[in-house]
Formats: structure tokens, C-alpha cells, sequence
């Protein structure tokens, strides 16, 4: 990094102090406590830190940090006594007080001249990953106990978005530099290389604690997402973990559906792997033929781009897996197969993305396996805890496998999670079959009118409609949604309802099956 101030330049790359352009020496350990105060620069920095840093915590003595602070001064024109740059709070440590500008620094690379954006990672660029910084957040007011939750909240989010292996996550080290509240983000961008930038406001009072939170895109300086959370300050730490969970689910959604309305703005020949593969999961999530074989040609597209891309090959496993669970192909076995074997090659590429787990565990549901199913969606769920479609998958396969309060709760859990998700039909779904298996038929019906009025539901949800409806004695309801069923997928019968949802609980199936012959199936 530069740094810049008065006229004076320190980089911390070359290692070396400018004043109006020309050099300064300074002694190694000058310099590393210079550098030091000028990157902490919104906080006193100790002696103990000092000694810990600049001396690698040998024992010496405070003669020799005066010394030290002294010629740094010295080297800025300063002194103990106009202190304009590097002030002595007496007893604690010391601050560096000038205002300073921040710049990425130029590099080098061996037997070359210096350059800078064409050999690194230029945030504009759509050809890596979406990469994200996370500011400390802005204390608003006299917090007292309460100011370290600034940084400790966006500390925990960064802990927690280092787990999203298809998320760059910029180091706590270095977006915390960035403190200065009046910073463009569009200079935070280029100064850290991210694309995103997530920043937040938390205000206090005696009784309330209020966090904002907002997702910018770096490139230009737009509003992505933003949330408010309020809550008692005696309760902080069930707000800490609602943030948490919030904004992990939130990022799930709005960088990969930004990502995609950007890409679309590109010329299609021009689009690489990882917009390719965003531009699919539109497709994806619309759950009809048409569609589901454009989202194939854009994961197609990505693994050719890219052979190691784990999610592209999930995107291809979710699809396959889409054609088969909706019958929508004559050769359901062969469909499944290729389902399994996407989801495979995605574990070998990166076992550990949820997205990748996720799509293995739903390829057991074409065979029936619901014990297979739950232990990869278990993985899933334990790499990323508020990963919603993951918890959702789980709810639904819990409660096929009879276990509807595990499913109940899961469901409810997800739902709270991403009450915008794209699967959310299907969570609605899950309700109403955790219902059913309870015995609560009219809950069950509310729930599956819900699903089946839902934006994206597919034919499978209405024909649980039906099934709900029957069992509530809700004969004009059922009847509707028996018409739309045969208009969509005049075809399906109630052996393809139970192979898509394979219930464990023969007494449920019974009940179930009872329903859809009922209004014909």
C-alpha cells in the first residue's frame, strides 16, 4: 500500500518514505514503526504493540522506543513538541494523527518494468470469482460496553463468509485499514480488488441497538442489498447471531443474482465461466423445459471454460436432476445417472462447497434413498449452518422419511433464513407435507395453496395441492388444481408423484394415494 500524507509518501511494499518525490532513509526499524502507527492510524497503538512488532516482543527498553519515535519523527520533520504527526498519549502509546490518502501500490515482477492493473486482479473485471471486503462497521453515539461490537460483528461475518468457498473474502488485516467513514467505495474496490463491499452502521442508545447493514457493488458504488436490525441492548447477542445468519443467506441470493443481470449486459460470445454459470442459475430456477435446457447449454459452457469449476458441475447435476424429478424426459434412469455423475465430479473438484454437497444429496431422492440424501445434506448444512436451500433439502427429507417435527422445524428455519429465496415454493411445500404427516390436514391444505400459488412452483407442487385438498374434504380446491395439473403434465399419474416424493410412512402413503385418486390420479 501507499500511503499518503502532507508531502510525504510511505510504501509499504518498496518499503520506503518520499518526501515531494525524493527518497528518505530510514532505519528498518524506523521505518517498520512508521508504517506501523500510519495503518493503525484510527486507534492509539501501545507500547507493549510496539515492542511486540517492531521488536518481535525482545525485551528492551523505553529508551529505545523513544529513540525510535524520535528519529520517526525526525525523518517527517516533527517533533515531541508540535507532535502534527505522531502523538504521545503519555502512559498509554502513541497515535499517528495527520490525515492520510490510501493507494494500492505498483509492483513489479521479476526482469520487468513496474506495472500495476494489467497484471493484477482488476475488480471491474468479470473473470474471478466475486470477491468481497468486509469494513468495520460505524459506531453511531456512546456506546460504552457496548463500542466493541463495531468490529467484532464484521470480524464474525468475515469468519463466516470465508466458509462460502465460491465467495474471495478479503482478510480482516486489510479491510480494516479502511476505517475513514467518508471513504468511496469505488476506491475501496480498487485499493483491496473486491467487488463487493459490505459495510454497516450500528447506533446505541440505553435501551436499543440498531445495526444497518448494506451491500455495495464496487464498481460502481450501487446498492445491492441493505437490512436494518433492531433489538433490546440486553439481547446482543441473539442480534449477532440473526446478522449473521441474515446476511450469509442474503449474499447466497444477491451476488449470484447481480452477478447474472450483469452479466447479461455483455455480449453473450464474451462471457466467461462464472458468468455463464450466474446467467444459468436464472434459467434454472424457472423449473420448465425451455429454460432448464438454456441453464444446461450455460453450465455446459462454463465447464468448457473452465473443467474445474465444482458448482458448474452442480449446476449440471441440479438440472439433470430437474428433468428427471419432473419427468420431463423418457429415460428417467439414464437422466439420474448423469444427475449422480455431475454431483460426483463436483465432490472430487471441491468436497467442500455446500452448493456442490447439496446437489449430491438430491440425486439420492431419484433413487429413494432418503438416508443417503440426509448425509450429504447434513454435510452441507454443517459446512455452511445457514446455507437455506441446504436446511430446506434437509426439512423435505426428514419429514418423506417420517420425521415431520425435525422437518417442521428445519423448514421454518430456512424459511426465516431466505423468505426471498428462489426455492421458496418448495419450503412452503415442505410445510404442507409436515402437516400431512401429522395428521393436520386444513394446515396442510393452507400450506400447499400457498406452495402452488407461489411464483416458480412446478407441476409437482400443484399436484400436492391436490393431495391436500383431498385430504381436507376441500373438493372444489382439489378440483381446480387437478385441472391445472392435467394442463401443465397431462401425463402424470400417482406413480410419478411417489417416485418424486418417495414417503416412507406407509399409513401416509395410503392416506396420500386415497387423496389423488380421488380427483383421478
Amino acid at each position: 500500500m501507499i500511503y499518503r500524507f502532507g508531502p510525504f509518501e510511505l510504501n509499504t511494499d518498496k518499503l520506503e518514505l518520499f518526501a515531494d518525490a525524493e527518497a528518505i532513509h530510514v532505519e528498518p526499524q524506523v521505518f517498520a514503526l512508521l508504517a506501523l502507527l500510519v495503518e493503525n492510524r484510527e486507534r492509539l497503538v501501545s507500547k507493549s504493540e510496539i515492542v511486540e512488532k517492531v521488536w518481535d516482543g525482545r525485551i528492551i527498553s523505553d529508551s529505545a522506543v523513544a529513540s525510535r519515535i524520535k528519529s520517526a519523527r525526525r525523518a517527517l520533520g516533527d517533533d515531541g513538541r508540535s507532535q502534527r504527526f505522531i502523538k504521545t498519549v503519555h502512559g498509554q502509546g502513541f497515535r499517528f494523527v495527520a490525515d492520510v490518502s490510501v493507494e494500492r501500490a505498483r509492483w513489479a515482477a521479476p526482469g520487468t518494468e513496474a506495472h500495476t492493473a494489467e497484471h493484477q486482479e482488476d475488480p471491474a473485471m468479470p473473470s474471478s470469482r466475486p470477491s468481497i471486503a468486509v469494513m468495520p462497521f460505524r459506531l453511531v453515539g456512546d456506546a460504552g460496553s457496548y463500542a466493541p461490537i463495531a468490529d467484532a460483528l464484521p470480524h464474525e461475518l468475515i469468519a463466516e463468509l470465508s466458509r462460502l468457498r465460491w465467495l474471495f473474502v478479503t482478510a480482516r488485516g486489510s479491510s480494516f485499514r479502511l476505517r475513514e467513514a467518508d471513504t468511496d467505495m469505488r476506491e475501496i474496490g480498487r485499493l483491496l480488488g473486491v467487488r463487493y463491499c459490505l459495510s454497516g452502521t450500528v447506533t446505541t442508545t440505553n435501551t436499543n441497538l440498531d445495526v444497518s447493514v448494506e451491500l455495495v457493488d464496487t464498481r460502481d458504488a450501487g446498492v445491492v442489498w441493505a437490512e436494518h436490525f433492531s433489538a433490546a441492548i440486553d439481547d446482543v447477542h441473539r442480534i449477532r447471531g440473526e446478522i449473521r445468519a441474515r446476511v450469509l443467506t442474503a449474499l447466497e441470493i444477491w451476488i449470484p443474482l447481480h452477478e447474472a443481470t450483469r452479466a447479461r449486459l455483455t455480449v453473450s460470445e464474451n462471457l466467461d465461466a462464472w458468468s455463464a454459470y450466474h446467467v444459468g442459475l436464472q434459467h434454472m430456477y424457472r423449473f420448465n423445459r425451455q429454460d432448464n435446457a438454456a441453464a444446461a447449454a450455460l453450465f455446459e459452457r462454463a465447464i468448457a471454460l473452465d473443467p474445474g469449476f465444482a458448482r458448474a458441475h452442480a449446476g449440471m447435476s441440479f438440472v439433470r436432476f430437474q428433468t428427471a424429478f419432473l419427468r420431463q424426459t423418457d429415460d428417467v434412469s439414464g437422466t439420474s445417472a448423469e444427475s449422480r455423475r455431475f454431483a460426483e465430479r463436483g465432490v472430487e473438484l471441491d468436497p467442500l462447497d455446500p452448493f456442490v454437497n447439496f446437489a449430491m444429496g438430491r440425486t439420492f431422492w431419484l433413487e429413494g434413498d432418503l438416508e443417503g440424501s440426509l448425509g450429504w445434506l447434513g454435510r452441507a448444512t454443517s459446512i455452511s449452518p445457514n446455507y437455506a436451500q441446504g436446511i430446506y433439502a434437509r426439512a423435505w427429507t426428514e419429514t418423506l422419511a417420517g420425521r415431520g417435527r425435525e422437518g417442521r422445524a428445519h423448514v421454518d428455519f430456512a424459511m426465516r433464513l431466505s423468505p426471498l429465496d428462489p426455492l421458496y415454493y418448495a419450503m412452503l411445500a415442505t410445510r404442507s407435507f409436515t402437516h400431512m404427516a401429522l395428521r393436520e390436514d386444513s394446515e396442510a391444505a393452507d400450506w400447499a395453496e400457498r406452495a402452488a400459488r407461489s411464483p416458480g412452483s412446478h407441476v409437482m407442487i400443484a399436484m400436492i395441492a391436490v393431495a391436500a385438498h383431498g385430504l381436507a374434504d376441500n373438493e372444489a380446491s382439489g378440483a381446480a388444481w387437478a385441472a391445472n395439473v392435467r394442463s401443465r403434465n397431462p401425463s402424470l399419474t400417482q406413480q410419478d408423484f411417489f417416485r418424486s416424493f418417495p414417503m416412507k410412512s406407509e399409513s401416509i402413503r395410503a392416506r396420500v394415494s386415497t387423496a389423488l385418486a380421488r380427483f383421478g390420479f
